[in-house]
Order: structure tokens, then C-alpha cells, then sequence
């Protein structure tokens, strides 16, 4: 449905030099699916977002839009916004506050290309206020409405018109944290059931491996990393993408055997060989990081026996949050953090034994942090 072919975007620095918002990236997003674009502040993924969209100029790369191809600087084509069939939520929502919730939704409608008559108008934003449970308060001011009411006008704003492609502007982020959760499950399910095809931008990595069919994580201008939300954190391509999609400890190591005939390498660390698969390619006396998830450590009180990668280590810091204790682990000169159930009772200074599954541990190449 959407094709991005190495698109690039450049804005002026404070120099005057210019500077690769968007470094000549690729991607498709596959008719109905949810994709989102991950990353940090500044790393490009609004300013993608918004050549899609046809408010910015790219200075190269062909965007399509179903069969048609909506941008392409090398043969001069660029569609307005309004001839792109989408719907686009910003992050500010954009409501006009003079106007009732009916008049909010029906503006497209009446500055459209394709203008509509008043009955069908009627019909039209009737049933995008259902859509977003919002029927009721057609008649109610957009300022006195709450800010989940809100997100859901700004979203039926946007899927009024009946668009090929749902934009997203990170639309979840003023939310408080109760709120967010509830919208992220309707709005999936929303999209879901209406088999729209979606691209959702956001820094929240939780929001992106709930949300996504496909995520593509950027950084500097670049995708460094696309797939299945279950794929790109379990298996991250780069120490980035590990540190930055959920937790992980880093432990520094040295291949001292790398995986024959289907038999776990081996990792010297400081704090002793661990027992992992290592990716071919690396090979003996290279230097690695190992990734391994605070969930995937197990805590034994007793050292369990004929067991491997096990660490003796002391409690330093068990904070208590409710659904978790997160606690920091000294083995060493290494701390580890660690996830435990809440019924998992630990105090500080006592001796626990961690243990971490081969399988669970994931090896990079110590100079791969693209």
C-alpha cells in the first residue's frame, strides 16, 4: 500500500551547511497493517511521517500511495496533502476550539476536493463519531471535552473522509499513563477492524511493541533495524536498538568458541564464561557485548547445581514497584539489574545466585552500535 524508496530529506544547518533530517531510507508498509516508526527525539521519524503526508518537500526518493506515486523530486511530482487519500492525527490534535464537535469533524467534509451534500455530510460524521464512541456529543463545544475525547475527535476528524492511509503523529503522548493505555488497545482494535493501513510515529517503545504489525527503529536519518515487534527485541541487530527497545544489561566478553554442529559458544567475561549462541561471522578472540534482558535472569537464593551461567551476586537495590521489584545486583565489578514477581521477597545485602538461559542471551559484535 505504501512504498518509501530512499528517501532523503535535508534542512539548513546553523551554518548554513545542510543537514540529512532523513538519510535515504526505505521501507513498504503491507495493505492494512500497522507500522510504526521508532526512535529518539531528532532521529527523523516525524519528518518521514510528514513527506508521506505531503507536508514536506523531500529532496529525494519516490513515495507511493497504492499504485500511485505521490512524491518524486528526479521527476517532479509532488501531491498536496488533499489529493493523497489520508487522514493524519498530529500530536496537538489541531481541534478548533470555536467549533462543536460536529463542525470539527464535518470540516473536511465542507474544504475537501470533493464537496458533499448536507445530508450526506450529516451521515458521514454521524457515523465517525460511533466509530470513536463519541455519538452523543455532536452538539458539545471541542474545548469541554476530555483528553481522551479529544484524541478520539481528532481521530474521527481524520477517518471522516474515509481515507486509504491513517497518519499518526505520536497522538497518544498527552495523555496521562491510565488513559494511554486504554487508547492504545481501542485504537488498535479501531484500526484492526477497519483494515486501514497505518503509520504511527513514537519515541514509546511500549506503545510501538503493543501496537505494530511492523516496527522500524531510526536513528541519525537512518532505519537501523525493521521486523516484528517480537523479533526486533529479542533478537536487536545493534547494541542501539537492544538499549533502546525495553531493558538490558551489557556485559563486555571475548569469543573464546564460537557455535560448532549446533552446540552452544562460549563468551569469556570478567565475571566468567557464559554459554550463549554466537552468530557466525564472529569468530574466536573477537570482542562482544552480550544483551541480556532483566526479565531473563533468573534468581535462585541456593546455587542451583549442573546448571549453567550462574553468578553469585548481593542485593544492592530492590525498589518495590508494585507489579515488580526491579532490583540492582553487584556480581563483581558488574551490576545487573534484575525483574522480579512481587512475591519473589529480596532484601538488600543478601546473596542471590543469577542465573541466565544460553538460549535468551544475544551476542553483538562489540564495534556494532549503528
Amino acid at each position: 500500500m505504501i512504498q518509501v524508496r530512499h528517501l532523503a530529506k535535508r534542512f539548513a544547518g546553523e551554518e548554513g551547511a545542510p543537514i540529512a533530517a532523513v538519510n535515504g531510507i526505505s521501507f513498504q508498509v503491507p495493505e492494512g497493517r500497522f507500522f510504526t516508526l521508532l526512535g529518539p527525539s531528532g532521529c527523523g521519524k516525524t519528518t518521514t511521517l510528514r513527506c508521506i503526508a505531503g507536508l514536506e518537500k523531500p529532496d529525494d526518493g519516490v513515495i507511493y500511495i497504492g499504485e500511485r506515486v505521490v512524491s518524486s523530486p528526479k521527476d517532479r511530482i509532488f501531491l498536496p496533502p488533499n489529493q493523497r487519500d489520508i487522514g493524519m492525527v498530529f500530536q496537538s490534535y489541531a481541534i478548533w476550539p470555536h467549533m462543536t464537535v460536529f463542525e470539527n469533524v464535518a470540516f473536511p467534509l465542507r474544504v475537501g476536493r470533493q464537496r458533499f451534500p448536507e445530508r450526506e455530510v450529516k451521515e458521514k460524521v454521524n457515523r465517525a463519531l460511533a466509530t470513536v464512541q463519541l455519538d452523543g456529543l455532536a452538539d458539545r463545544p471541542a474545548p469541554r471535552l476530555s483528553g481522551g475525547q479529544q484524541q478520539r475527535l481528532a481521530l474521527a476528524r481524520a477517518l471522516v473522509a474515509e481515507p486509504k492511509v491513517l497518519l499518526l503523529d505520536e497522538p497518544l503522548s498527552n495523555l496521562d499513563a491510565k488513559l494511554r493505555e486504554q487508547m492504545r488497545v481501542e485504537l488498535r482494535e479501531l484500526q484492526r477492524r477497519m483494515g486501514l493501513t497505518t503509520v504511527y510515529v513514537t519515541h514509546d517503545q511500549t506503545e510501538a511493541l503493543a501496537m505494530s504489525n511492523l516496527i522500524a527503529v531510526m536513528k541519525d536519518g537512518q532505519i537501523v533495524q525493521q521486523g516484528h515487534p517480537r523479533d526486533v527485541y529479542q533478537a536487536p541487530a545493534t547494541t542501539f536498538v537492544a538499549g533502546f527497545i525495553g531493558s538490558t544489561n551489557f556485559v563486555e566478553g571475548t569469543v573464546r568458541a564460537a557455535v560448532i554442529a549446533s552446540q552452544m559458544g562460549q563468551v569469556e567475561t570478567a565475571q566468567g564464561v557464559l554459554y550463549c549462541p554466537v552468530p557466525e561471522g564472529i569468530p574466536p578472540g573477537d570482542s562482544v557485548l552480550l544483551s541480556i534482558r532483566l526479565e531473563n535472569i533468573v534468581v535462585h537464593a541456593v546455587k542451583p547445581e549442573n546448571c549453567p551461567n550462574v553468578w553469585e551476586g548481593q542485593v544492592q537495590v530492590p525498589v518495590f514497584l508494585g507489579e515488580i521489584y526491579d532490583c540492582q545486583i553487584a556480581v563483581g565489578n558488574q551490576t545487573m539489574r534484575v525483574r522480579l514477581h512481587p512475591s519473589h521477597r529480596v532484601r538488600r545485602g543478601d546473596t542471590v545466585y543469577l542465573e541466565f538461559p544460553p538460549e535468551t542471551i544475544t551476542v553483538l559484535p562489540a564495534n556494532r552500535d549503528a
